[in-house]
């Protein structure tokens, strides 16, 4: 059921490093990203694959994670992804980047639950230099870096749980275990 992905669809930060992801998996998420509405119908996505480790050394470099736990290095050495994908935009396609940031959102979604319904997990990072990446990945002039999506299988606990007086930061035990504080029904339905 789509809610059962839902919830077990966390942003992960951390990974059992032993499990590879393939290039074929990456492709199955980039697939059902490709069926995704988009605005206009433009398509201007295009999706840089990162499973071989240097490439995902050169992402992992690039990426700042957890930036509401300052004080935390995440992901913890040896827990990092297994693999990215590089959710980039073909600027010859379309040359305004901001035009299309709710697809960006819908796609990596879309993704991240394809991941789930193979056993793995991710996470979307935006908390990266576009034109740092750009230039580690040799990436054509034209396309621009959007969004980070790691990918791998969890390896941390993940709690949901409500949030108490409309606090919604998320927070580490002393177990490390993640809590992520949820708004209730009643508190956004209008």
């Amino acid at each position: 059921m789509l809610i059962d992905l839902v919830r077990a669809n966390r942003s992960f930060r951390g990974y059992d490093h032993s499990r590879k992801v393939s290039r074929e998996e990456l492709l199955r998420m980039v697939e059902a990203a490709r069926l995704c509405p988009s605005s206009v119908n433009v398509q201007p996505f295009k999706y840089f694959l990162a499973s071989d480790e240097s490439t995902v050394d050169a992402v992992q470099r690039e990426t700042k994670w957890a930036k509401g736990l300052p004080e935390l290095k995440l992901p913890h050495p040896g827990k990092e992804p297994a693999a990215f994908i590089v959710i980039c935009q073909d600027t010859a396609i379309h040359p305004n980047l901001s035009r299309f940031q709710r697809d960006v959102g819908i796609v990596a979604q879309t993704m991240l639950l394809t991941a789930v319904e193979m056993g793995l997990g991710g996470c979307m990072i935006g908390n990266f230099s576009a034109d740092s990446l750009h230039a580690a990945l040799g990436l054509d002039e034209a396309v621009r870096p959007l969004l980070v999506v790691a990918i791998g299988k969890p390896d941390e606990t993940v709690i949901l749980t409500d949030a108490a007086d409309g606090q919604t930061g998320y927070y580490r035990d002393g177990q490390d275990r993640h809590f992520v504080p949820k708004r209730a029904l009643k508190d956004i339905v209008i």
